[in-house]
């Protein structure tokens, strides 16, 4: 009687495969946006042909980037604030929090119009536009934000200071662990410089002192 193949090494290799190509990609598209698919497997290790296997054409890699985007980013809004923690401290948890996530997948930036469409960035970036525009609503109604503009525009506009800073990131104008771009969206937001800082320092702090959570 003929024994079964084992095919669990396969697909442990099939998997392991497939996170070293896409964490290749983010590296390489991050240099260059218009590396080739063939570059990638040489620079992932990989021959052309496992690459394929796992993703066809240049579309299907950016779009297994963008649900990896989606998905990190929808464990870290589901984080929330913590219990009964006033609106600037939330907000400033969000962006340290966002930061790292930013930062993976800043190269996502210059590919997002030309490659994945306006529509499809927006259906990525739609859990974390809800959840500022939520701190944000709170924090105007708590009278520590300025309320000259709605929530959601308000949230716009920091959403865009926010892709502007990640942009610096990648011509080398900026590095930052978070702080910097959180105290600077917390003055955006209306909140005085001073306390900004002060907030930013408070609740980094305590991230740093918790149980550090993979994103």
């Amino acid at each position: 009687m003929t024994k079964p193949v084992a095919r669990e090494p396969l697909r442990r290799n099939s998997r392991s495969n497939r996170a070293r190509i896409l964490a290749t990609a983010r590296e390489e598209l991050g240099r260059n946006p218009d590396v080739t698919l063939e570059e990638l497997a040489r620079a992932a290790g990989v021959v052309r042909r496992t690459l394929f296997g796992h993703f066809p054409g240049r579309a299907a890699l950016l779009e297994a980037l963008a649900e990896e985007a989606a998905e990190t980013l929808r464990k870290t809004v589901q984080a929330g604030p913590e219990a009964a923690e006033s609106a600037e401290r939330a907000l400033a948890r969000f962006v340290l929090r966002m930061w790292p996530v930013g930062d993976r997948y800043r190269m996502l930036l210059a590919l997002a119009r030309r490659d994945l469409g306006s529509e499809r960035v927006a259906e990525v970036l739609a859990p974390a536009r809800e959840a500022a525009t939520g701190i944000l609503e709170r924090g105007q109604r708590d009278g520590v934000f300025h309320p000259q503009l709605p929530p959601a525009v308000q949230s716009a506009g920091l959403e865009a200071m926010y892709v502007a800073l990640l942009e610096s990131v990648n011509t080398g104008a900026l590095e930052d662990d978070g702080t910097r771009v959180a105290t600077a969206t917390l003055i955006a937001a209306g909140v005085a410089e001073k306390r900004a800082g002060a907030v930013v320092e408070e609740v980094a702090s305590a991230m740093r002192a918790a149980p550090t959570d993979d994103v």
